[in-house]
């Protein structure tokens, strides 16, 4: 097999998951206007209500695969036969998913205005199902899925000016919606053939499988319980108003952890592989490199989005908004402690298989966030949900490290690491005497975001290079002898 460009894979799996976050973001203030309130809130309530089921369909398997079946991606044979039984497993969660979602909507009679947009959404679980992404990530065919995904985004913003064009439209956006998410995943299937013969089987060796995947699924369910949360008990303590005001400040944080998040990811089943060879030296050097990046991306990222929260919260939401300024600049903070724990969980214990402490840890952090929501949102509403954010974040962080630390703990103590971090601080002393200078130089709103930005790389990178920090000269090389064509 090709070994893939970590490189690549890492700016094609941030751009597509900055597409999935982008997508809504273009298409909301149109459809906003479009569609009624009742409409949207029919969309809105559909979409959340069906993701519950979602996420039993998945049951975690997708998590699993990529661990187990990274180490039999040089055997068809092998990965054949794992892939066909986690596919079946797959196939039976997914069809409990969906005899749950047709009884509450049987049972619960205050549903039955919601039916028809819920059974839409619905198809999200089919269509994830056999799209078998995880048989991607696997093989590291991160160009096929980005490529894929932004050809359907394209069909689906030209479907939605098309189709969606009265207040009583929200069915259509629904459809357009599952179209530009899942719609494409039928061709994941067949394409899937050209790794390995993937079908249904009797023999799923469940009780071998069974018992990760249920702990894995576990820890989804307390992460979407305390993620969730947040805006649940602001909701409850105070009011809709101040639900927007924070969903906006979350909507924009996320955008920028998922281009992080996305350029950090593609190193799991590259960790998962090497790991389940046991090649445990090229494994720590692949770890390394990935703590490292992480060292110079994520201070830079958060300091940037913190110069500028009310420039973007003006482009994105509009004035309105502008009372989640301080929202923003406090969950900002959380892009380096949530990246970090997604290293510590997903590059360490995850394929290590420490997926219990995952557990343990991710549960603990849900207990303490919601009890910081109880005391927080009282006392200052929507910035109180942030900083609940921001501890839990901490927390789950530290406690993740702390259960890989055999792996992390001498990455984290050495010379490099401790030099791109001091380096990286360094570094954002420059982007915020950019942003300070260009606020009061230039009055205009998207030209001063455009060159904040650009400045701030340009002269962020610059510093690094200055200080001969080891990461940014190898990018530099890289760079250099792309142009050159070598």
């Amino acid at each position: 097999m090709k070994k893939k460009s970590l490189g690549i894979n890492a700016l094609l799996n941030g751009l597509r998951s900055a597409l999935n976050l982008i997508f809504p973001l273009v298409t909301f203030p149109y459809v906003s206007r479009i569609l009624s309130v009742d409409g949207m809130g029919i969309y809105n309530f559909s979409n959340t209500y069906v993701n519950y089921f979602t996420l039993i369909a998945g049951l975690g398997v997708a998590t699993y695969a990529v661990r187990e079946g990274a180490k039999y991606r040089d055997s068809k044979e092998k990965i054949s036969t794992f892939a066909s039984q986690v596919f079946t497993i797959n196939i039976i969660s997914t069809i409990v998913a969906y005899v749950l979602l047709l009884l509450s909507l049987i049972i619960f009679k205050n549903l039955h205005n919601y039916v028809s947009c819920i059974l839409i959404f619905g198809l999200q679980l089919f269509f994830t199902t056999i799209g078998t992404e995880w048989l991607y990530t696997i093989y590291e065919e991160y160009e096929y899925i980005t490529v894929r995904s932004i050809i359907f985004k394209i069909i689906s913003i030209a479907l939605l000016f098309l189709l969606v064009k009265t207040p009583n439209d929200y069915l259509w956006y629904a459809g357009i919606t599952v179209f530009a998410g899942v719609g494409s995943n039928i061709l994941n299937y067949f394409h899937a053939k050209s790794f390995c013969n993937i079908k249904l089987v009797k023999e799923t060796k469940w009780k071998w499988h069974l018992k990760p995947i249920l702990i894995i699924f576990a820890s989804s369910v307390a992460i979407t319980l305390y993620v969730s949360s947040d805006t649940t008990i602001l909701g409850l303590l105070k009011n809709d108003y101040a639900v927007g005001i924070y969903g906006v400040a979350v909507k924009i944080y996320s955008i920028v952890s998922s281009l992080i998040g996305g350029l950090l990811v593609v190193t799991i089943p590259r960790l998962a592989m090497l790991i389940g060879k046991r090649r445990i030296k090229e494994y720590t050097h692949v770890l390394q490199e990935v703590i490292n990046s992480l060292s110079i991306l994520g201070l830079p990222a958060a300091i940037g989005l913190v110069m500028l929260s009310k420039e973007v919260i003006l482009i994105i939401a509009g004035k309105k908004y502008l009372d989640g300024i301080l929202s923003l600049q406090i969950i900002t903070w959380s892009l380096i402690f949530s990246n970090y724990s997604t290293i510590f969980n997903q590059c360490v214990l995850i394929p290590v298989k420490r997926e219990a402490k995952a557990l343990r840890n991710t549960v603990i952090t849900g207990v303490v966030n919601v009890g910081l929501n109880f005391i927080f949102i009282p006392l200052w509403s929507y910035n109180g949900t942030a900083l609940s954010t921001v501890i839990a974040e901490f927390m789950v962080m530290f406690l993740n490290g702390w259960s890989a630390r055999d792996y992390v703990g001498p990455i984290l103590k050495s010379r490099r690491t401790l030099k791109s971090i001091i380096d990286s601080v360094i570094g954002c002393i420059g982007i915020i005497l950019v942003c300070m200078l260009l606020k009061f130089g230039v009055s205009s709103l998207i030209l001063r975001t455009i060159l904040s930005v650009v400045l701030s790389v340009v002269m962020y990178g610059a510093i690094l290079v200055f200080l001969k920090n080891e990461v940014a000269m190898e990018y530099l090389d890289k760079i250099i002898n792309r142009i050159k064509g070598r």
